[in-house]
């Protein structure tokens, strides 16, 4: 429980500077709600995806966690991905299509095992050099303080029209 803490301090802490002047829980983990505590590990996990350590969320996550992105068929990075070797995988698919510009968690609610977190990103396709924008939700389940399930919501459309290179030499 130690190590647990004193990791997502570090996050907490990574995450302030990130985005200073937005509220990031800081109560001390034994007087925190387990939804607090939910809300806390999905923002390390954000906090950690914005310093590019997948370690660090891998770390945040069940062995037998489900990773769930839409899109199939169109968007490298859809599917189904279970346990921590296809969460790398997601992440690699992720790497390899966009270039973040913009990746902004806003807001966060809790209920039970479940926290949805609604926010927006603004990314660079690779493969087009096209820019896309889409607000999004996550919707993540916990089991014992760790991610089970992470299922996220967003404009597949978009994602796909920026992806696809017969629309962006069309433009040209």
């Amino acid at each position: 429980m130690k190590s647990e803490r004193v990791y997502l301090e570090q996050m907490i802490d990574a995450a302030d500077q990130i985005h200073p002047g937005r509220r990031i829980i800081r109560r001390g983990i034994e007087s925190m709600t387990r939804e607090e505590q939910n809300i806390q590990t999905a923002q390390a996990g954000y906090a950690a995806f914005l310093c590019g350590d997948i370690p660090a969320i891998l770390a945040l996550c069940d062995e037998r966690v489900e990773w769930i992105m839409p899109g199939a068929g169109a968007i490298p990075t859809a599917g189904i991905k279970k346990g921590h070797s296809g969460v790398l995988d997601f992440f690699g698919a992720v790497a390899a299509t966009w270039q973040f510009e913009v990746f902004e968690p806003r807001e966060y609610v809790a209920s039970g095992d479940r926290v949805v977190v609604l926010g927006h990103y603004r990314a660079r396709s690779r493969k087009t050099g096209r820019v896309v924008g889409s607000d999004w939700a996550m919707a993540w389940r916990f089991r014992d303080g760790k991610c089970l399930r992470l299922q996220e919501f967003t404009d597949t459309a978009v994602l796909a029209a920026a992806l696809d290179e017969s629309a962006a030499s069309a433009g040209r």
